[in-house]
């Protein structure tokens, strides 16, 4: 019984709270509206890179390394700070809270200037229930968007948004550990710059200094941050980095996880239109053992043919690249009657690949007079085939 009243206070909870968010949504994104002039204005970042991580799992420390490996350009948007502009102390000095609406409308109003279009990391939001409830409503508005404005001149700025959820996890002894080490490392800063003169006292975190609100501090996250992100990874692009780890681990890990997916990253008219072409990663897929298989194909279904190629590669091909040897490449052009047929062509290029080459080959085709016509005095002509074949390798270092 007393479960049965747990779950359904929970989901009475859970109303409220997407009641309270998509009220929150409303009346932030009908203020900013007003505020920038219409909703065509609403330009929001191509890519959002919702960031949360526990106390001391390396935020400041990976941002960097995400934004490169991301090709984002823009400072990261660092809620803590967002919210202790003159507008945000304002409300505070009031003696008032600030709340999710005040919280996200800020946002909102950031988002939109134009140095974060292309993309932009967002340290600190969601934390709660309904932020994360926000971000799910300001995603389908996003969309909205684009759906109205996609066949109008302005179409191509409502362009397809990826939202990243990402997670910079560590244990809470791991935790402890370095919030504690942080402030040591900054009182002792502090005091070398009292001692010199020279530089600026640099802020610091009561939870820095004392273990008990550090513990606090990493219970806030578990319990609260770490749930409401969990909440988004089925209905986002879900990155769960083990921030325990080494930081050239940890930046391992980012590498592999934020690799470029076109299915995610283009619009889906874009993706439908060009995803019957193959990636290369495919083509060059077991690319040797289908190699190994044609090489012996070759020999034992077509000795006769196979054998006359490997002899017009050593006595007509071989020769030349052992002349470009100091170059790295060779252009070899060939005229012969057995490469008319184009099985052995396929054979000079997998033979000389299994080599070591790299080849390229291209067929010119010469129209040649042979003789007149003594009927018609037209010229009889014939086609002349001159196969061009270059062949790359890596070039000896003559000087050091």
């Amino acid at each position: 019984m007393a479960e049965a009243a747990k779950k359904e206070l929970q989901k009475r909870d859970t109303k409220i709270d997407l009641r309270n968010a998509q009220n929150i949504f409303k009346q932030a994104m009908k203020a900013v509206t007003k505020e920038v002039g219409g909703k065509e204005k609403l330009i929001f970042p191509k890519e959002i890179m919702w960031l949360g991580g526990a106390p001391g799992a390396g935020k400041g420390t990976n941002t960097p390394f995400i934004k490169r490996v991301r090709d984002i350009t823009a400072d990261p948007i660092v809620m803590s700070d967002l919210l202790n502009t003159p507008e945000m102390q304002a409300i505070k000095d009031a003696g008032h809270l600030v709340g999710d609406a005040e919280t996200f409308e800020i946002l909102l109003r950031e988002l939109l200037k134009p140095r974060y279009e292309s993309g932009v990391v967002v340290d600190g939001f969601p934390r709660t229930k309904v932020q994360v409830e926000c971000v799910r409503l300001f995603y389908n508005k996003m969309m909205e968007l684009r759906r109205e404005f996609f066949d109008t001149p302005i179409g191509p700025q409502f362009r397809r948004p990826i939202f990243r959820i990402t997670i910079l996890y560590v244990r809470e002894n791991v935790s402890i550990e370095r919030q504690l080490k942080r402030g040591r490392e900054i009182q002792e800063y502090n005091s070398r710059v009292k001692k010199s003169g020279d530089g600026e006292i640099l802020p610091i975190r009561p939870t820095d200094l004392d273990e008990s609100l550090a513990r606090e501090r990493y219970e806030v996250f578990k319990n609260q941050t770490y749930d409401a992100l969990q909440s988004l990874r089925d209905s986002f692009h879900y990155h769960f980095v083990d921030a325990n780890q080494p930081i050239e681990v940890v930046e391992k890990s980012i590498e592999e996880g934020f690799a470029y997916q076109s299915s995610l990253e283009l619009g889906e008219d874009t993706f439908d239109s060009i995803h019957s072409i193959p990636v290369a990663s495919e083509l060059t897929a077991h690319v040797r053992h289908k190699l190994v298989k044609r090489l012996d194909n070759y020999r034992h279904r077509h000795a006769e043919l196979f054998a006359k190629v490997i002899t017009l590669i050593e006595t007509d091909m071989v020769p030349i690249i052992k002349r470009h040897a100091a170059a790295g490449r060779a252009n070899i052009r060939l005229e012969d009657s057995l490469l008319d047929k184009e099985m052995c062509i396929e054979m000079i290029v997998d033979v000389l690949t299994e080599r070591g080459y790299s080849i390229t080959a291209e067929c010119k085709e010469q129209i040649v007079p042979m003789r007149v016509d003594p009927e018609t005095n037209s010229i009889i002509n014939a086609t002349r085939r001159i196969w061009i074949f270059e062949v790359r390798f890596d070039a000896p270092k003559i000087r050091r």
